[in-house]
C-alpha cells in the first residue's frame, strides 16, 4: 500500500497578489520597529539572540546559524514593502500581505545598484528575514500575550531558463502588515536614510524620527539606556564612543545630535535641524480582507493625492522608560508638544551595473 504524503498548500494560494507597479511612494517606516531592537546592527553574521524588556513590552529575536539574524540593512525590504502598501491605500487600492514585484523595483527604490552581486545580496536578505524568529508582546491584547513570527513567511523568485530573474514574490507576516495598515503606526522617513552606511547610524535615525519627530526641543536619552534599546553586542563604553563620533560627524538627515552630561550620566539630545520632517499620513480605511494590486519607488516627495490628518507628533507616548535607566530624566525636556548586509563581509564595494531583468515594471496603477 502506497503512503500518501501530506502536502501543505502555500499561503500565497489563499491570498490575492498585490502586484507592485511603477510610481512614486515616499519611504515609510513602522513605528514599533523604529524604537525597539528587532535587527542586528552589524554586517557580520549574528547568532546571539536579542532579549529586550521594558515594562510590559518584550522583544525576543532569534537567529539560525546558517543565515544569521536579519540586519538593519535587510530591514530596507520591510520599509519598501510598507511604503508600497501605504501608497496603494492612499490611492484607494486594495493591498495584501502577498507582494509580487521585480527585484529592480526594490533595489532602485532603496538606493542600491542592480548588478549581479546586488541581486545575490537581496536574496541573502530575504533568506535572513525568513529565518529570523521574532517573539513580542507589542500590540497584543489582554488574552494573547505573545506573538511569534518571521519577517517574511515565504518567498520565491521567478527566473528564465538562462537564469535571468523576472520577478519575486513574498508574504509578509500579519503582525507587520496590520502595523502598516494602521496609519497611526507609520511614519515617513527621509530618503537619505538609505545612504547611511553604519548600523548604529541607521538605528539612531529611526529612534530620532520616532521620538524627536518635529519637536523644537527634540528628545533626550541616557546613552546607557540607548545601548539597551539598540540590542547591540558591543560594550556600553564602546557604544558611547561610537555615539560621540556620530555626534561629531552629524550624519543624520534632518537631525542634530548633542552630547550632554548630568552628574555622572552621559546624555544624547536629538533635535530636528529643520522642521521639515513629514508628519504621519492621513488615516486609511479599517483593516479588511488582505487582497491586492499596484505600486512603486519611494524616492519622490509627497504626492498631490496624499493629505495629512491632525495626528499629533509630540511623541508623548514615548514615556520616561524610553529615556533613562539609572535615574529620573528632566520631564520638561521631553514634554514639548547602502547595501544589504553580507554576513561574510563588513565591506560591500560598489559593483558595475549588470541588470538581470527588464527595467520596465508591470503596468500602471
Amino acid at each position: 500500500m502506497l503512503s500518501r504524503r501530506l502536502i501543505t498548500p502555500s499561503e500565497r494560494s489563499k491570498l490575492d497578489p498585490f502586484v507592485v507597479a511603477t510610481g512614486d511612494a515616499s519611504p515609510r517606516d513602522q513605528r514599533d520597529l523604529m524604537e525597539r531592537p528587532f535587527f542586528s546592527l552589524a554586517k557580520a553574521k549574528r547568532t546571539a539572540p536579542i532579549v529586550y524588556q521594558a515594562g510590559d513590552v518584550r522583544v525576543e529575536v532569534y537567529a539560525v546559524p546558517e543565515h544569521g539574524m536579519a540586519t538593519i540593512w535587510d530591514a530596507d525590504v520591510l520599509i519598501w514593502a510598507a511604503s508600497q502598501i501605504v501608497e496603494a491605500e492612499n490611492l484607494g487600492l486594495k493591498t495584501s500581505r502577498f507582494l509580487r514585484f521585480t527585484p529592480y523595483q526594490l533595489l532602485t527604490a532603496v538606493g542600491r545598484q542592480t548588478g549581479a552581486r546586488d541581486y545575490k545580496l537581496l536574496k541573502g536578505a530575504l533568506a535572513r528575514l525568513q529565518a529570523t524568529v521574532v517573539r513580542t508582546s507589542i500590540r497584543q491584547d489582554e488574552h494573547w500575550r505573545r506573538h511569534q513570527f518571521s519577517w517574511i513567511n515565504e518567498w520565491e523568485e521567478c527566473a528564465r531558463r538562462d537564469g535571468r530573474v523576472q520577478g519575486m514574490e513574498f508574504v509578509l507576516p500579519d503582525w507587520f502588515y496590520r502595523g502598516v495598515i494602521d496609519r497611526s503606526l507609520v511614519l515617513t522617513i527621509d530618503p537619505a536614510y538609505f545612504s547611511l552606511t553604519g548600523g548604529i547610524e541607521r538605528w539612531l535615525y529611526r529612534v530620532a524620527r520616532k521620538h524627536a519627530g518635529r519637536q523644537p526641543k527634540g528628545w533626550i536619552f541616557e546613552i546607557a539606556h540607548l545601548h539597551a534599546k539598540s540590542g547591540s553586542l558591543v560594550r556600553v563604553s564602546d557604544f558611547a564612543l561610537q555615539i560621540r563620533r556620530i555626534a561629531v560627524r552629524q550624519p543624520l538627515p534632518g537631525y542634530q545630535l548633542h552630547i550632554e552630561r548630568e552628574a555622572r550620566r552621559e546624555l544624547l539630545r536629538i533635535v530636528p535641524s529643520k522642521l521639515s520632517t513629514f508628519p504621519v499620513d492621513s488615516a486609511v480605511k479599517a483593516l479588511g480582507t488582505p487582497h491586492a494590486n499596484g505600486i512603486g519607488i519611494p524616492h519622490a516627495g509627497l504626492s498631490g493625492l496624499r493629505t495629512h490628518d491632525s495626528y499629533s507628533e509630540s511623541n508623548l507616548e514615548s514615556n520616561l522608560d524610553s529615556n533613562c535607566c539609572s535615574g529620573p530624566v528632566r520631564l520638561a525636556d521631553n514634554a514639548d508638544a547602502s547595501s544589504f548586509a553580507d554576513p561574510a563581509s563588513s565591506k560591500l564595494p560598489s559593483q558595475p551595473s549588470l541588470p538581470l531583468l527588464d527595467d520596465k515594471a508591470g503596468g500602471r496603477r
